[in-house]
């Protein structure tokens, strides 16, 4: 028996194809204690974040998933109603958050290629002007090394706006995943 209504004529799992199930003696357990926000702005608790975040985690984001909170008859079952709109306001919050964390990332990530591209062009005309071809073994060692040096200082702005954003980004879709996944608590 679910105590909420089924999100848009849905009725969890029938509709869709993977659930994550918590169970809970109370539906405080899902929230951060120390949060001293109202019940449908609180901060989910630590584990219960990482938990359900890494059940969503496993499934492809294609899937239709729902989050089933099972809880015992009690009490706590009139505030269970808001849990939906308080696991929704969570992760709505984690989204702008990611979004925030990604855009300062390409901020550091420009300034970091304006830099090694500095860099590099200081290392090129150095090695052009103090490095001549043809003057030695040691002068093209260090000619060469110049150029090497240049190249490495471009490293970190390649590898921040080829490889490091893509977690980032990745996180940003599971948090809006589940900022609009139906939520059910159910009676155990």
């Amino acid at each position: 028996m679910s105590n909420m209504p089924p999100p848009r004529g849905c009725d969890p799992p029938e509709c869709c194809t993977a659930t994550i199930e918590i169970r809970l003696a109370t539906v405080d357990q899902l929230f951060n204690s120390l949060d001293p926000s109202p019940f449908h702005e609180k901060e989910l608790d630590r584990e219960a974040e990482e938990y359900i975040v890494g059940s969503v985690d496993e499934a492809p984001l294609q899937t239709p998933l729902a989050l089933v909170i099972r809880l015992p008859a009690g009490p706590q079952l009139a505030r269970a109603e808001s849990v939906q709109d308080a696991i929704h306001n969570h992760f709505s919050y984690r989204v702008t958050e990611s979004d925030r964390r990604l855009r300062g990332h390409f901020r550091d990530g420009r300034k970091a290629l304006l830099i090694g591209l500095a860099f590099l062009a200081c290392c090129v005309a150095t090695r052009e002007l103090v490095f001549a071809p043809g003057t030695g073994a040691v002068s093209q060692m260090l000619a060469e090394g110049l150029l090497i040096l240049g190249w490495v200082a471009m490293w970190h702005p390649i590898q921040i706006f080829l490889y490091d954003w893509w977690p980032i980004r990745h996180q940003a879709r599971l948090f809006a995943k589940l900022a609009t996944m139906p939520v059910v608590a159910k009676i155990v």
